[in-house]
């Protein structure tokens, strides 16, 4: 394996997608990266044939180049706007319940089995490894109830090199006797949670104040987080509008407004920092409010097809102005590949298509799911300055892919470098990922 431990340059071909319509290859470039100590940066991006004077200009040598073998190309790193880490250990499993149902029978009881610290290393353990596998450079978890098991991940994602923003979960009634916590007790810890966070020797991994919804939060806890937000300068994290039950139980316990938004919104909670999930329900009028405030949807196309039974119309959130990221959702979403939750973005732009009288529809769907995979998880992040494409300065969270690994993708000498692309899109897997670095360090080789 070369090393990448200092300053460093990847020499082929660079595929990213600066915006929503465009998808830019970059053939047979060089790529400078600075050391991590150095803040892992992307110094230079040019044409190889500039290559002598790009590595003169760094004071470099050509035994510091890595050339990527023939047929393999670099990619930014996925984003994940929305996973929940403890419900990792059932993914795969338990779709057979509409959402207040299944929060009921399986979330809430398998969730509150990681206040056992060993059975949350172990578990906690296996995902991170799991979406540094599948090329998710970084992630917006919820972690459990329970304060030292969400240290726990936070550590354990500081120790992994994965990019992760995590927020421990608050529940302060509608939920089983023995997961849930009083309003003082989930502020006290949040608080907790918080400083200890910061206090990791990292510059990857941040607390993510993480009122559960507006059926498991009081008024109360959703006002006191937004003030816990604002004081620590924190990212925000709920879920918003997610299905047609949720609405009805929102309507029901708060009568007089019959919408979360506008609890949200009161609660003070609608920030350029807050990242609300799915959305699926929300008028022009609440989008426009989200826009406004600066608030993100996290579009999580799968776990909607099995709990909403409505698509995220995503063009319509943009056209009025929404931040959009692409989330797994485990495990509401059965797989923690971003891979597949691009998939499933590009199926619901198809289904709302379909739903649509005026035929308007994405342009390029496939490209737009890569966008949201990438730089439009780092726009929803408040990172676009950071992370999300291969610009000059951004952060080097980047994958090297490699379609001819394993045995689930056919090339053939045909084969364009779109098509090659395109076929990782839609047939890849973690096996096609053959290195991962985030911040310019290497965290994983295959």
């Amino acid at each position: 394996m070369a090393s990448f431990s200092g300053t460093f340059v990847l020499r082929g071909t660079f595929i990213h997608s600066p915006t929503f319509e465009e998808l830019e290859y970059l053939e047979d470039h060089v790529c400078v990266v600075s050391s991590k100590g150095q803040g892992g940066k992307i110094l230079s991006l040019l044409p190889a044939s500039e290559s002598t004077t790009v590595l003169a200009q760094h004071g470099l040598l050509e035994s510091t180049v890595y050339k990527i073998p023939d047929g393999r190309f670099m990619c930014p790193g996925f984003v994940d706007t929305h996973f929940h880490a403890p419900q990792y250990s059932y993914s795969g499993t338990a779709t057979d319940k509409p959402l207040m149902a299944w929060l009921d029978e399986y979330t809430f009881p398998r969730e509150s089995r990681h206040q056992d610290l060993a059975l949350a290393r172990t578990e906690y353990s296996k995902l991170v490894q799991r979406l540094l596998s599948n090329g998710t450079t970084t992630s917006l978890y919820f972690a459990s109830l329970h304060l030292e098991p969400a240290q726990l991940l936070a550590e354990l994602l500081h120790q992994a090199g994965q990019r992760a923003y995590v927020g421990l979960v608050c529940m302060d009634r509608n939920s089983k006797d023995f997961y849930v916590k009083s309003l003082e007790q989930n502020l006290s810890d949040t608080e907790a949670f918080i400083e200890s966070t910061r206090g990791l020797d990292t510059s990857l991994v941040h607390p993510v104040v993480t009122p559960r919804f507006v059926p498991t939060c009081s008024p109360e806890l959703l006002a006191s987080s937004g003030v816990l937000a604002q004081r620590y300068s924190c990212h925000i994290q709920s879920h918003i509008s997610e299905s047609l039950d949720n609405d009805a139980l929102v309507a029901q316990l708060h009568p007089e407004v019959c919408m979360d938004t506008s609890l949200y919104d009161r609660a003070g909670m609608l920030t350029n920092r807050a990242v609300m999930a799915h959305g699926v329900t929300l008028t022009s009028a609440e989008l426009a409010l989200l826009a406004a405030r600066g608030t993100a949807i996290a579009h999580c196309p799968l776990s909607n097809f099995f709990f909403a039974d409505i698509p995220l119309d995503v063009l319509r959130c943009r056209q009025l102005g929404v931040r959009v990221g692409l989330g797994t959702d485990v495990a509401g979403g059965y797989s923690p590949s971003m891979l597949n939750a691009m998939r499933s973005a590009v199926i619901a732009a198809k289904t709302v298509r379909m739903l649509r009288t005026d035929r308007e529809r994405l342009a390029e769907r496939r490209r737009g799911a890569f966008w949201l995979a990438t730089m439009g998880g780092a726009q929803a992040l408040g990172l676009e300055a950071k992370i999300g494409s291969f610009e000059v300065g951004k952060e080097f969270d980047a994958l090297m892919v490699d379609p001819a690994a394993g045995s689930n993708i056919d090339t053939f000498t045909s084969d364009t470098l779109l098509d090659t692309f395109q076929k990782f899109i839609n047939l890849g897997d973690d096996r096609n990922i053959r290195a991962v670095w985030v911040q310019g360090g290497l965290v994983l080789w295959k």
